[in-house]
């Protein structure tokens, strides 16, 4: 976790954590460098999803705002606010199963996955449910995202469960696609994928959340209009990812969803969150709790 040195300064900055991956810096860009008018200045932290996910679990009060998985919402929102904005949703971008070969019965397998609170193991779970003998794997092994491939390579794991740019790298490990999780959620439901979002603490109040949303959407609509300006800020954290992927990133990410959520967009959320506590996997919402104030 490290805080971002280009933060803007002044009185009362927003505390903000969210990842060094390219659609985040992009979507941020403007707000974080004091390019957003009449918006606070930001004081950035960037940290893996799976620590903004412990984080908010755990009412921390360390940041304003934070991306996190929409796999936690049933167990923050009571505290924190979901802003309409900001986020990871979309089609054809969920994650991915890999395997060293194609076909793999992974009912008695070893399966590695990112984060066991994050939406790609909540998708994963609806899907193995879905397809896998017995509605489960042999076993899974929590482990950073970037050690993911190179484990199911080199046979410390049967297969691997991989977000974010390695949609288009894998290959590059000798590695096949089993499955989308994307594919199938959008098979079975019809609805976008949701993946990451953007909460803010509710006891900031309602004036001040709605700034905070006002601000995410003018940054992402300036980062839209000149793409070029936020690219250094994007490559100076994209943890050494060639440009032509970090902009495939950005293209697949950042989409209309990004701007605003939208009743297709609010409806993926229920829907994922739903069906995840119907097979009791996660806590059941509350009715208005994806209500933005």
């Amino acid at each position: 976790m490290t805080t971002n040195p280009t933060a803007a300064t002044g009185p009362d900055p927003v505390r903000i954590a969210f990842s060094p991956c390219p659609n985040d810096t992009f979507v941020f860009d403007a707000w974080a460098h004091g390019r957003v008018p009449g918006a606070p200045a930001l004081d950035v932290t960037f940290a893996d999803i799976d620590i903004t996910n412990g984080v908010a679990e755990r009412r921390e009060d360390t940041y304003d705002v934070l991306k996190v998985s929409y796999a936690v919402l049933p167990y923050v929102l009571d505290d924190y606010a979901l802003l309409p904005c900001g986020g990871a949703l979309g089609r054809g971008c969920g994650p991915l199963v890999l395997t060293r070969e194609a076909g793999v019965d992974l009912s008695d397998k070893r399966v590695a996955v990112p984060s066991e609170t994050s939406t790609a193991y909540l998708l994963f779970r609806l899907w193995a449910a879905d397809t896998v003998a017995g509605g489960q794997v042999g076993e899974i092994v929590v482990m950073p995202f970037h050690e993911i491939m190179p484990a199911v390579r080199d046979g410390k794991v049967d297969a691997g469960l991989v977000i974010h740019e390695a949609r288009f790298t894998y290959q590059n490990y000798g590695l096949h696609k089993l499955a989308d999780m994307g594919e199938h959620w959008e098979a079975t439901t019809g609805l976008p994928i949701p993946l990451g979002a953007i909460i803010a603490r509710r006891d900031l109040g309602t004036e001040t959340l709605r700034a905070y949303a006002d601000a995410i959407r003018t940054s992402v609509r300036q980062a839209w209009d000149d793409p070029e300006v936020s690219r250094p800020y994007v490559m100076a954290h994209a943890q050494e990812m060639d440009p032509a992927v970090a902009d495939q990133h950005i293209g697949l990410y950042v989409n209309e969803f990004t701007a605003d959520l939208g009743e297709d967009g609010y409806a993926a959320i229920r829907g994922l969150l739903t069906r995840a506590a119907a097979e009791g996997l996660v806590p059941a919402l509350a009715p208005d709790a994806l209500k933005f104030p």
